[in-house]
């Protein structure tokens, strides 16, 4: 478990890793691309080692260049032999990205039923109506799932999504990379996630183009690109989890690795909330020693349409908010289950929290948190604890260290470097 306590405003410079979204995308588009590829920038987080076990038991390769421990060389698989059961599956959401490189690999991909965080029902039927629109068939039983191609079709695969899909959108992109088919998909899924695989794809002469309402890629038209170098942009949600500890220690710290654009909509969120923080290129800063309190509403929603707030940002902006006056509101009816983990963990700590339905909760602050013991039962339930136990008057310790490695390879280290009192212990 980790002991956090509270302590001076949080000072420096810190970098974030790799995005654990992003990476387990690219590994999966690196596997469907059938062609070496240099990945760089890759966390060494639970999550992401999974997945790179997945594909070596599948078949692929992959290599580390000893002096660059976040680069990997993955190779495409020469075996068409049934892979073995993949069992890890079960451990990662992002398991069935695997689908369309497994399809052309053998023809038939068997899995069983993605894990990941226990927040809420998220099932696969979108997916299964992506692989039905391409011509492959899937079955289902208790144990997991089987996705098989049938016979090959060609022309345009025109697809639109009754919601915006992350998942189904690179189910799509990949499978139309694997079938070498044009694809027009409305309503797809824009976040950073998707767009480095669009990005990636663009590099190998995909052509690319995307707008809110309709996204389209066609095969290149030309010969292949021989040297494969892709890169998997910072982690966003660890930039903004970062910044809402320096904002609620009221610290002054600069955060580098991640694209400013990806974190525009958390930074307007700790300016309205009257902390001056601004964004570079591949920056993200937060001067909150200068903060004046506004009093004004936060209103953080979660949605999925483009230029909506990413749900991962609500739990680190819940716990900054408890400490800031006003009447704040968070909803999010993405994971339908998060604040049924969250809300509990909080009021131990003695945050008052009104729910007024399963997704959406209000509070007013400021409020004093004190020092108990809590649990992550998720990755951003845990990295939204750790931001909490660092104003709460006492020791907090959050259990459940499992569930934050999944997302962040050393996320207590970050804050750490700025000054967090924070460590690691033994039960």
């Amino acid at each position: 478990m980790i002991a956090v306590r509270p302590g001076p405003p949080l000072a420096g410079t810190v970098t974030v890793d790799g995005s654990k979204n992003a990476a387990l995308s690219l590994l999966a588009a690196a596997a469907a691309l059938g062609r070496p590829v240099r990945l760089s920038n890759i966390p060494s987080n639970t999550d992401v080692e999974i997945m790179l076990a997945l594909l070596e038991q599948a078949g692929w390769h992959f290599a580390r260049p000893v002096d660059q421990p976040t680069t990997a060389l993955i190779l495409p698989t020469d075996t068409r032999h049934m892979a073995p059961a993949l069992a890890q599956a079960a451990h990662i959401r992002a398991s069935y990205y695997l689908v369309p490189a497994l399809l052309a690999q053998r023809g038939e991909a068997r899995l069983p039923w993605p894990g990941g965080c226990r927040i809420g029902a998220r099932g696969m039927e979108l997916h299964f109506k992506v692989y039905e629109t391409f011509g492959d068939r899937s079955a289902v039983d208790d144990s997991g799932y089987r996705v098989e191609a049938v016979a090959p079709r060609t022309g345009t695969v025109s697809l639109v999504l009754p919601f915006r899909s992350r998942g189904a959108t690179v189910a799509a992109l990949l499978r139309a990379v694997t079938t070498g088919r044009p694809l027009r998909l409305g309503e797809p899924n824009l976040s950073p996630e998707v767009v480095c695989v669009l990005d990636a794809l663009k590099s190998v002469g995909w052509d690319t183009r995307a707008s809110e309402h309709l996204l389209t890629l066609a095969p290149p038209s030309s010969g292949q690109v021989d040297d494969v170098a892709w890169e998997v942009p910072g982690d966003k949600i660890e930039a903004g989890t970062l910044a809402c500890a320096i904002a609620a220690t009221g610290g002054n710290a600069r955060i580098e690795g991640v694209r400013g654009q990806d974190v525009g909509l958390l930074v307007s969120a700790l300016r309205r909330l009257g902390i001056p923080a601004g964004i570079e290129i591949n920056a993200l800063s937060v001067r909150a020693q200068e903060a004046r309190p506004t009093g004004r509403a936060l209103r953080a929603i979660a949605s999925l349409s483009p230029g909506g707030l990413d749900a991962d940002f609500e739990p680190p902006l819940m716990a900054l908010a408890v400490g800031l006056p006003g009447n704040h509101l968070f909803s999010d009816a993405i994971n339908p289950g998060r604040h049924g983990n969250l809300l509990p963990q909080l009021a131990r700590l003695g945050a008052e929290v009104h729910e007024i339905s399963p997704t959406e909760c209000r509070l007013t602050g400021p409020q004093r948190l004190t020092g108990a013991g809590v649990e992550a039962t998720d990755i951003r339930t845990g990295s939204a604890l750790v931001v909490a136990g660092l104003t709460a008057q006492g020791v907090t310790t959050v259990g459940g260290l499992d569930q934050l490695r999944r997302g962040h390879a050393d996320l207590p280290g970050k804050l750490r470097a700025l000054g967090a009192d924070i460590c690691e212990v033994t039960p």
